[in-house]
């Protein structure tokens, strides 16, 4: 359904019938234009999303705290500053490549510095992690805002790097979009076997460890691999924030909290929001498109605000 919506919205609406006519070879105009640029979009919002929701339910599986998420532990603003130099200094090397790489270590820095400054170890209560990540990604924007303004020059527009930062889906051409898609599958390879551990750290880590799990390995690979996550999710949509926090949720409500289940569920969900969100961003001032940052932040604020207050009463 979701699917569905985002193929029939943007600059021109698009029919039910030629959406049929264009998967049917169809070789108009129209059918062109959502076979080269509205379909590769969608499918990319759709794995953007879910590496989203995957890294969100990571971290909160990590932290053993719901209100953990990429966006407010700093990951994806560190992740944006990576990008962000590898946009504004040429370096010589494949764009792709360079924009992923950089994302990533600059998402792995922020949250390996919000776990040194927030000391998550010293309780269970996330009140220092979430604080620490505030404040860490409240500086790490002031960084970017520098080099936006620094290293920008007539070759770089700063309006597109600018729109970039709030949020919004590079659109890919099919070889972009089988790339990504081999980014996914890898993704999915290496969080699909952290499921047990992520079940046992959540009965502490004492219990865990007699389970036979050594907790602090454990956490540095969880880390490393939501970076991984975290960055690429970055690389192609940008800031993008809450739908690490509202998938999981959302998640945990429909299948429990096993992350054998959770994972691939905060995947489909998160993939499911940031599609629809992507199709509202892109249909409600045409020809304009509304940053997808914008959007997510409109449902994920209300979200955050509705989770901490139910956490209060508990």
């Amino acid at each position: 359904m979701s699917l569905g919506f985002a193929a029939s919205v943007g600059h021109e609406r698009a029919s039910p019938a030629a959406i049929f006519r264009s998967l049917t070879g169809d070789d108009s105009l129209q059918s062109q234009l959502l076979i080269s640029w509205r379909y590769p979009r969608i499918l990319a919002a759709a794995l953007v999303g879910a590496f989203l929701g995957l890294g969100g339910a990571i971290f909160q599986g990590v932290f053993r705290n719901p209100l953990a998420e990429p966006y407010l532990l700093g990951s994806s603003g560190g992740a944006a500053v990576g990008a962000t130099v590898a946009l504004l200094v040429p370096m010589g090397l494949p764009s792709n490549w360079l924009l992923a790489g950089l994302s990533f270590l600059g998402a792995w820095g922020a949250t390996w510095l919000v776990l040194l400054v927030g000391g998550w170890r010293r309780g269970s209560d996330a009140a220092y992690l979430l604080l620490a990540g505030i404040a860490i990604a409240a500086m790490l924007g002031a960084v970017r805002s520098f080099l936006m303004l620094a290293l920008s020059d007539d070759t770089m527009n700063l309006q597109v790097v600018l729109s970039w930062t709030l949020g919004g889906i590079q659109t890919p051409d099919w070889h972009g979009l089988f790339f990504l898609c081999v980014l996914a599958t890898g993704a999915i390879a290496m969080v699909m076997p952290l499921a047990h551990g992520l079940d046992l750290l959540g009965v502490g880590d004492e219990q865990a460890h007699a389970f036979g799990l050594q907790p602090e390995r454990f956490v540095q690979r969880a880390i490393l691999i939501a970076s991984v996550v975290v960055a690429v999710a970055v690389a192609w949509g940008g800031l993008v924030a809450f739908v690490g926090l509202i998938a999981p949720h959302v998640a945990r409500w429909r299948c429990g909290p096993r992350h054998k289940r959770l994972l691939p569920e905060s995947a489909a969900i998160g993939a499911i929001l940031v599609v629809v969100c992507d199709g509202i961003a892109r249909s409600v001032l045409p020809p304009a498109e509304i940053p997808l940052g914008l959007i997510t932040a409109v449902f994920g604020g209300p979200f955050f605000l509705f989770v901490l207050a139910r956490r209060k009463k508990t």
